[in-house]
């Protein structure tokens, strides 16, 4: 990432698809270009579908964008932005925000996809970059933005830095915890799972519910009764292997 252009001068690429038809786009986008060094990140285990074909070719062309079947409030200014990249990122943001939608049905959650990595910087830093503009009208200008990404955490920091109020971005990603364990332990263990992100998103918020801090204590709850069962049964939780969008 301290590199976007090689020794050549030849432009890097990242990608971070949330599913099986955002990975099919940027691989055929990718083995069509040329004089680009493409990296491409994306889990060997199944995930779930959020996009179908055409949604997800007109998602990876622009890089990120605003999933209002997600989202609430729509229309409004958001009270947070929840923001992924990564497909264990955006299962976990998409599932903290079917949380929050249930639990704090007045929090105006918007939810934000990045796929392409480089579409965060600005448009002199990379081909790909996103104007001001067009990064406000997905981060909105003053909302707290609670960021999952795939890697590091300074990373999304290094790449907002310099953006409209970059200090309003809490990123959560990998700190250095993993071990042979479960899918959801691994999240739990680097702080990006779905009752972290949701915790985050409550504490941010401007306005938040009037029983945030109950809400808080429910998510971390869960976290305990996650810990004590994947060590007494070695896999997830049924409401965690089994999560689906529940709002289709």
């Amino acid at each position: 990432m301290d590199t976007i252009l090689s020794k050549k001068g030849t432009v890097a690429r990242i990608y971070l698809p949330p599913d099986a038809n955002c990975l099919l786009s940027v691989a055929d986008h990718c083995l069509r270009s040329k004089n680009y060094v493409n990296l491409i990140i994306i889990d060997k285990q199944p995930q779930l579908q959020w996009l179908s074909v055409v949604a997800a070719r007109e998602h990876c062309a622009r890089g990120a964008s605003v999933w209002e079947w997600a989202s609430t409030g729509q229309g409004q200014a958001p009270d947070v932005v929840l923001a992924s990249a990564g497909d264990s990122a955006t299962l976990e943001t998409v599932a903290a925000a079917a949380w929050l939608r249930e639990k704090a049905p007045g929090l105006r959650v918007r939810v934000v996809n990045v796929v392409d990595l480089m579409a965060l910087f600005p448009p002199g830093a990379h081909p790909h970059g996103m104007t001001d503009e067009r990064f406000v009208e997905l981060f909105s200008a003053d909302a707290p933005v609670i960021f999952a990404f795939h890697g590091y955490p300074g990373t999304i920091h290094q790449v907002v830095h310099g953006r409209p109020n970059p200090a309003r971005f809490h990123v959560r990603g990998y700190c250095e915890e993993g071990t042979t364990t479960t899918p959801f332990d691994m999240v739990v263990l680097n702080k990006t799972s779905r009752f972290h992100l949701a915790v985050e998103a409550l504490r941010r918020a401007p306005h938040p519910p009037a029983d945030a801090n109950l809400l808080i204590d429910e998510c971390h709850t869960m976290l305990k009764q996650h810990s004590a069962y994947v060590r007494e049964h070695l896999e997830d939780m049924l409401e965690i292997r089994d999560f689906r969008w529940p709002h289709a």
